[in-house]
């Protein structure tokens, strides 16, 4: 099944994990919007610079670390996916308190894993 997800903290570098996620979703057939501070591209996927408003994600997974999410609360919870990702490192008891009260599931798991154990 499709499961639109947004990558926060999108990047054109190979070696890092936000680009290897967009990559590894694209390939198991999901839609992907990518977030960044900066435009840029990783295969079909454009990155947008803004936070717009996007209508069916299902899932946000976060590659930004917990000093950097604040700015992303309340445009996350404005989403109204059905769970969010916090991949290691970007773990947030205080987001991930703001979410659950909103109904929206905290994750605390890689997606590339969730993706190679056809969890995701």
């Amino acid at each position: 099944m499709e499961k639109k997800t947004l990558v926060i903290g999108a990047s054109e570098k190979p070696e890092r994990y936000a680009y290897k996620a967009i990559t590894a979703l694209r390939s198991h057939g999901h839609p992907v919007k990518a977030l960044s501070l900066k435009p840029g591209k990783v295969e079909d996927v454009e990155f947008i610079t803004e936070q717009l408003p996007l209508e069916g994600i299902d899932t946000v997974t976060l590659y930004v670390g917990p000093q950097n999410q604040a700015s992303y609360y309340d445009y996350v919870i404005s989403l109204k996916p059905k769970r969010v990702l916090f991949n290691p490192g970007t773990e947030n008891a205080e987001f991930q308190g703001m979410l659950r009260e909103e109904g929206i599931d905290a994750v605390e798991a890689c997606t590339l894993v969730l993706l190679s154990t056809s969890q995701f």
